[in-house]
């Protein structure tokens, strides 16, 4: 008896987990990280992540937001339908010269909560150089 209520313990945990899965989308990314190379202070660039809603259910994105006040973001308000696309665009303008890292934390309705996308590249001075 006690293995039956067991088994039967097992197998209801398994179904719930595999139906609460069906409630999130996924996202299918071109590319996770952009890297500018060299960039001029203080002269805004941008680049764009291409993504995919790999799943059975409609992606809604709550937020994506940059990890910085420098870099500005964009994405879709609309629900994105199963199996179509949608872009994030991240614009960053840097004022400090050197070596750069910031990230975009897309917050949508995937299992993980949220994903992160990077962009890198070096800042040089308005003269040209560092």
């Amino acid at each position: 008896m006690k293995k039956q209520l067991l088994f039967t313990f097992i197998f209801l945990m398994f179904v719930s987990v595999a139906a609460m899965a069906q409630d999130y989308a996924s996202f299918k990314w071109d590319k996770t990280t952009h890297e500018f190379g060299n960039i001029a202070q203080n002269k805004p660039v941008s680049a764009t992540f291409t993504f995919t809603n790999n799943s059975k259910v409609p992606m809604i994105i709550s937020n994506a937001r940059g990890s910085c006040g420098c870099t500005g973001v964009k994405f879709p308000t609309e629900p994105i339908a199963p199996g179509e696309t949608g872009e994030i665009s991240a614009t960053f303008n840097a004022a400090a010269v050197g070596a750069f890292h910031k990230t975009i934390t897309v917050t949508a309705n995937v299992i993980e909560g949220a994903a992160v996308l990077n962009i890198k590249g070096t800042v040089q001075s308005e003269g040209g150089g560092n």
